[in-house]
């Protein structure tokens, strides 16, 4: 319970804080009230999104799977419509039938992945790539580096720490660590 508290409100207000913030200092500087509203208006998407994400995770605690790649590309559309930036998203391989603890593992550490992102290289286009291997899933979501200054310049969050002990939970294996100018993340479960 803890780790989708964490993963859905962690995620959906740190997201909301980064747009409120940037709408603040517009306004405080009477810049451009214009980028300012679309920054309001983003973090309104963002709290729509996390409330979206809480039922999920209720049905999801109910034992209702979530659809895996459905999944994936509304985090995807997410990513783009709240950065701006480029988020490709490749599934390969069939399909594997899923236990809902581990499709929602595999969510949420994309989720996870894409906030960090999203506070620690700001102006990074990203890829997810989920690949069906016969014995495995594997999601892996890369980011080129961040071309702005980060909105959060340390750790000390329970991000990677959440991810780890998730995947430990299903079963998986997690990687994460830097990868080129950007950072990667990498989850395996065995099927």
């Amino acid at each position: 319970m803890a780790r989708e508290i964490h993963d859905i409100l962690a995620h959906s207000l740190s997201a909301q804080i980064v747009h409120l913030e940037g709408a603040r200092l517009l306004l405080s500087r009477d810049d451009d009230r214009e980028r300012a509203l679309e920054r309001v208006e983003r973090a309104q998407r963002l709290a729509r999104t996390g409330l979206e994400e809480t039922r999920r995770a209720l049905a999801a605690l109910r034992g209702e799977a979530p659809e895996l790649a459905e999944a994936l590309a509304e985090l995807a559309d997410e990513f783009r419509a709240a950065t701006g930036g480029p988020a490709v998203l490749e599934i390969t391989g069939t399909p594997h039938e899923l236990t809902s603890a581990r499709a929602l593992a595999l969510v949420r550490t994309a989720q996870e992945a894409l906030t960090n992102v999203r506070k620690h290289a700001p102006g990074a286009s990203v890829r997810i790539r989920l690949d069906h291997l016969p014995d495995a899933v594997e999601l892996t979501v890369t980011d080129s580096g961040g071309t702005e200054e980060p909105i959060v310049t340390t750790g000390g969050g329970y991000g990677l720490v959440g991810m780890r002990e998730r995947a430990e939970l299903v079963g998986g294996t997690l990687e994460a660590g830097p990868d080129g100018k950007g950072f990667r993340v990498a989850l395996r479960i065995r099927v």
